[in-house]
């Protein structure tokens, strides 16, 4: 039986934990020990002083998602000094933090971004940005627009990049929300994924970008939940000029895969699938590359070859995990325990963990989660900084 356990409404794009054991026989699963295994060998601590980056009192106080989109394309390749990451959160708290309290309460929007100068986390190098309504209140900067939208309707971010070849506009994956009830923080549903496309040089709050509305959707999940851009251009060691975009399918949590080339990203008739055997134009055809993972994840490439999976393990858990492939599209390995969230405990829940290759020094990769509370109105006035992401460094021998 499953227990379906639904997030105060904006906090998790998570809809369900597998409580008990899930069968059915529509579900492709794969066999971990059918899988090559492939040998890994690091360490991991945390990265406080990336941690710290994210504790602010004033403005922007707190945020879920966190994906890291380096603005000059180079996706594998280690951030310099002079340039910038534009890191992208759903969920944003908005207020001023005295004493370690709210007095005031707090502003809620549905996303925000920040710019990061440099490859260090220091406090006079990154800023925050989110957009204002006429009276300046906090709004959401990106709201659905698409013909499909309807009022009331909102966006959580997936995964994006720069693609150097559409004239290095920027590419966020969307997801299209839905309160089927506004009395009822519970009901929210998944309505479609749609595309953001930022022009390059717009700056926050990118009043011109254009929305696209995707036919890549699953009933259950969606494509976007992160993305490899394996081009020479992103600086990848083995590159095949494809992007990859991954899905996450059904209650199990499956991952599935996309590609296509960079200059076809909006054509989507363009769009493969990997079947297993081979790459398909239809999207159900999709093989699984792993199980249990979460709906926001990433892939990276190490310098042999060799790809990376970091996920949350069964979305919701304390067990920031790893799996490791021969390739892009290769069924990853098996789970590897990388870090026990030691915030997860009671009301306290990590969620989302994902790598962020270029803020990683060579042979390392810096790591997200976040935290959160299911009884969030009350935890957050207890801890005002509880809603924020935590960071982890993995180094990788050889």
């Amino acid at each position: 039986m499953n227990v379906k356990i639904k997030i105060i409404k904006g906090f998790l794009y998570v809809f369900l934990i597998a409580l008990c054991s899930y069968v059915s026989s529509n579900v492709i699963s794969i066999n971990e020990d059918e899988v090559d295994e492939i040998q890994v060998n690091f360490t991991v601590e945390e990265a406080p002083e990336w941690t710290g980056l994210f504790k602010k009192y004033s403005g922007w106080i707190g945020a879920d998602g966190i994906f890291a989109i380096p603005l000059s394309g180079k996706d594998n390749t280690q951030a310099d000094s002079t340039s910038i990451t534009m890191l992208i959160f759903s969920d944003t708290l908005i207020g001023e933090i005295e004493d370690e309290s709210l007095p005031t309460g707090f502003n809620m929007v549905n996303n925000s971004v920040a710019l990061l100068l440099g490859n260090e986390p220091k406090q006079d190098k990154i800023g925050f940005e989110w957009a204002k309504d006429n009276d300046s209140n906090p709004v959401p900067m990106f709201k659905p627009e698409t013909p499909s939208s309807e009022k009331g309707d909102y966006y959580w971010l997936g995964d994006g990049f720069v693609n150097t070849e559409l004239k290095n506009n920027t590419y966020i994956f969307a997801y299209r929300m839905r309160n089927l009830d506004f009395k009822d923080d519970w009901s929210f549903k998944k309505m479609g994924t749609n595309l953001i496309v930022i022009p390059s040089g717009s700056k926050a709050p990118f009043t011109d970008h254009k929305q696209i509305e995707t036919p890549f959707d699953y009933i259950e999940g969606g494509f976007g939940a992160g993305i490899f851009v394996n081009t020479k251009d992103a600086g990848s060691p083995n590159p095949d000029g494809y992007v990859y975009i991954y899905g996450v399918k059904d209650e199990e949590k499956n991952l599935t895969v996309a590609r296509v080339l960079p200059k076809e990203f909006e054509n989507f008739k363009a769009w493969r699938f990997w079947d297993g055997k081979d790459w398909n134009s239809d999207m159900n055809t999709a093989t699984t590359l792993a199980t249990n993972v979460s709906n926001e994840l990433s892939v990276s490439m190490l310098l042999d070859g060799r790809c990376v999976l970091v996920y949350q393990h069964e979305s919701i858990s304390p067990i920031v995990a790893m799996r490791v492939a021969k390739s892009p599209y290769s069924s990853f390995g098996k789970k590897i325990d990388v870090w026990h969230c030691k915030e997860a405990a009671n009301n306290i829940f990590a969620y989302n963990a994902k790598a962020h290759p270029s803020l990683s020094a060579p042979g390392e990769l810096l790591i997200s989660y976040n935290v959160n509370a299911f009884d969030f109105k009350n935890e957050i006035k207890e801890d005002p900084n509880l809603y924020r992401p935590r960071f982890l460094k993995i180094k990788f021998q050889q």
